[in-house]
């Protein structure tokens, strides 16, 4: 008996001091860690999706004209009432609520929400309107979110951001382009976690990183500046393109617009009730 205690004691030293030899993994065979993005939708998915071509206004002042029989409207959050919406959502009408995502504007009813921190340069030609720090997510974070309930709340069926790309622009903070992605990205999941479609506006330069995370793009003035062919990966994701021109006149752009397969309407820059369609 006491035999087999010190042969199997012998056995377990041995085993100890010389550890099995590791498997070798030729450089080919080692596994490398994959960064997994985040994907359009992650919160909550949402299918939904609008043709290619749609009839559309957009008016944010003057009497409402809502007797156009277009597909779309896209109208100011805070001035529609839920009422209104819900007339044109009963015809069928697609209703994009828009809202600045990227400045302050100092006649909104939660102005008084957002705190000096967040407040930088004025936007020149828009009396009133301050960008931003967009980088401060955490802080502005229930704010837009309050606006996104909202547009729940009055029957929306999708929202416009305004002035997401104020890394292009002289804001008052160093913004970048990485802080940009984060809070448009931030913006396009928080707006499909409430069943909510949402569109890229303007914003060219990041197009190619946030196509797949938002449902359409609309773009002021593609043609007058010569850069319509960056809306593209759009179409070829198969979402929607919609142009606002001011200062061209229809003749100078519809044609190419059609042949784009882009919806481009000619609006006066107050975005009154005025509208020429190429289609």
């Amino acid at each position: 008996m006491k035999k087999s205690i010190l042969v199997l004691i012998a056995a377990l030293l041995i085993s100890c001091s010389n550890p099995p030899e590791k498997t070798k993994q030729s450089p080919s065979s080692k596994t490398t860690p994959v960064e997994i993005p985040i994907t359009p939708y992650q919160i909550n998915e949402n299918p939904a999706s609008l043709p290619l071509e749609m009839s559309w206004q957009i008016q944010y002042s003057g009497d409402m004209d809502f007797s156009l029989g277009v597909e779309m409207y896209n109208i100011d959050l805070f001035d529609i009432s839920k009422e209104e919406i819900a007339q044109l959502t009963e015809q069928g009408i697609f209703v994009m609520c828009y809202f600045s995502a990227g400045s302050h504007e100092d006649w909104r009813p939660d102005a008084d929400d957002f705190p000096i921190s967040t407040l930088g340069k004025s936007m020149e030609g828009w009396e009133g309107e301050t960008w931003l720090d967009i980088r401060q997510i955490a802080v502005l974070q229930p704010i837009m979110e309050k606006r996104l309930d909202m547009a729940v709340a009055k029957g929306c069926n999708g929202v416009d951001p305004d002035n997401v790309n104020g890394y292009e622009n002289e804001t008052g903070f160093p913004l970048t382009f990485e802080d940009q992605i984060a809070f448009n990205i931030f913006l396009s999941n928080a707006a499909h976690a409430r069943g909510l479609m949402i569109g890229l506006k303007n914003d060219l330069g990041q197009i190619k990183e946030l196509v797949s995370y938002f449902d359409w793009i609309l773009n002021e003035e593609c043609y007058s500046f010569h850069e319509c062919d960056l809306l593209l990966p759009f179409i070829e994701a198969g979402k929607p393109v919609f142009v606002i021109e001011y200062d061209s006149s229809p003749q100078d752009f519809c044609e190419q617009a059609n042949r784009m397969n882009f919806n481009v309407l000619h609006k006066n820059l107050d975005l009154d009730a005025y509208r020429v369609s190429c289609r």
